[in-house]
């Protein structure tokens, strides 16, 4: 048996996180890890899914090339190549992060963790004690009843981070985040790609002017999409997959990617067992991430909070200030930046237009069109940003579809986390030729004094 003054359950973005900044402030920890340091983030998700998207960047700028005056040909993929290239960005950054964790001096342990007690953690009939405990088991992807995930056929995005070669056509079920990029890539490769969503809109839960640009941009793409129907039943033979849908229709493609959203790992680790408070799966906590159990907290996936790493990374952060006695500020989750990491990108912070209004404010927009902007003209891409504000007050949402929007998002956060005005970002200065132009711009036009688009 082993003590320590927390004990961190799962080493992904939440749990890591929490394990060095409290070894940061002082504290004696364990970190428990059943596969790898840095968890779905850095080995199934955000890292290798961006990198296959920056090779299917670079595929894109070969094909494009001559409407820029370069004679370049592009040939084909080499998934061998592009694995490599991917694995390699992920295995630096496991041996950094392994690293840290060392030299932070925190206690590392590879095995299957259980919650025993309120402060016991058991792996492999070895007791973790902890005056603390924090729960960060993350998640894993969802199915449809009856959907049966077979890894060759019908995969989820765990297999489509490791394809080792570009399908000829694939259907995406959900057009949310991860689907909007798989199909992104895929297309980039040179699939055929459709996109089945039971939602109005794809990315359905940024401002509708967003997802209706990236719409329309997946059109010129030739991503194929239907909305608004749903998925009933799917039949696999030697040639591929056949979905049916509600309506009646079918579609065949080689392979089924199942993008249906993710659900908390919380079975069979001793939560329910022990009492703590759940819903539908998840750990419900208060605004310092604690449970209903004293001592014992929970962060990232597990928790109904957005299912982002830099959201766990800051739930991390948070625990362990707060067990460290410092009373840290709780996280405003509409002041959280999500991107898209398609192409164009999709980026936002803050309230959309409908929930502004359904909050009560009197709303005013602004929509900047990126045509008035020289380097979005230099790099070719289309698209927005939108400003959504309280009327004579500070701007309460930014909604940005473009190629690389994603960058300006940090800008955005600070903007809306410090609840900016029109009038206070107007003044500021940003550098020409760039995109960040046309977020001053946009703040511009809201102000009453727009320079480069009509007023």
């Amino acid at each position: 048996m082993a003590n320590f003054d927390l004990v961190v359950l799962g080493g992904g973005s939440g749990g890591y996180a929490a394990a060095l900044r409290a070894s940061q402030l002082g504290l004696t920890v364990a970190l428990i890890e059943k596969d790898k340091v840095g968890g779905t983030c850095l080995h199934r998700g955000c890292i290798p899914t961006k990198a296959l998207l920056h090779a299917g960047e670079v595929a894109d700028s070969a094909r494009e090339s001559s409407h820029f005056g370069v004679n370049a040909t592009f040939n084909s993929i080499d998934m061998a190549g592009v694995n490599s290239y991917k694995d390699g960005v992920i295995a630096g950054l496991h041996k950094g992060l392994q690293g840290l964790v060392k030299s932070r001096n925190i206690t590392y342990v590879e095995g299957t963790g259980r919650l025993v007690s309120n402060n016991t953690v058991d792996v492999n009939g070895t007791a973790y004690v902890g005056k603390n405990i924090v729960l960060a088991t993350g998640s894993y992807a969802r199915t449809l009843p009856g959907l049966d995930i077979d890894g060759d056929r019908v995969i989820t995005s765990d297999h489509g981070t490791s394809l080792n070669y570009v399908p000829k056509s694939v259907i995406v079920l959900g057009g949310g985040v991860i689907g909007c990029e798989f199909a992104s890539v895929w297309k980039s490769f040179g699939s055929e790609v459709t996109i089945i969503e039971g939602l109005p809109h794809l990315i359905a839960l940024e401002d509708e002017s967003s997802s209706k640009l990236l719409e329309r941009a997946y059109r010129k793409r030739g991503i194929n999409f239907e909305l608004g129907v749903r998925f009933k039943s799917h039949k696999v033979d030697k040639k591929g997959v056949t979905v049916t849908l509600e309506d009646g229709r079918e579609f065949t493609a080689d392979l089924l990617l199942v993008s249906v959203g993710r659900g908390p790992v919380t079975d069979g680790v001793g939560y329910q067992e022990l009492g703590i408070t759940m819903d539908r799966g998840y750990i419900t906590v208060d605004d310092h991430c604690r449970t209903n159990i004293p001592g014992i907290f929970a962060v990232g996936d597990i928790i109904p909070t957005l299912q982002l790493a830099h959201v766990g990374f800051q739930e991390g952060i948070l625990v362990a200030e707060t067990i460290a006695g410092l009373n840290p500020r709780p996280i405003n989750y509409d002041g959280v930046p999500r991107v898209t990491y398609s192409e164009p990108e999709v980026a936002s912070m803050g309230l959309s237009t409908k929930v502004a209004k359904e909050r009560g404010y009197d709303v005013v927009e602004v929509d900047y069109n990126l045509a008035g902007n020289g380097k979005a003209q230099i790099l070719k891409t289309a698209g927005s940003i939108k400003l959504v504000a309280q009327k004579n007050g500070p701007v309460l949402g930014i909604h940005m579809v473009g190629s690389r929007v994603g960058e300006l998002v940090s800008e955005a956060q600070l903007i809306f986390n410090w609840e900016a005005s029109a009038d206070d970002v107007a003044p500021l200065l940003h550098a020409h030729p760039t995109l960040s132009e046309a977020m001053g711009e946009a703040h511009m036009a809201l102000a009453g004094k727009p320079l480069h688009s009509h007023g």
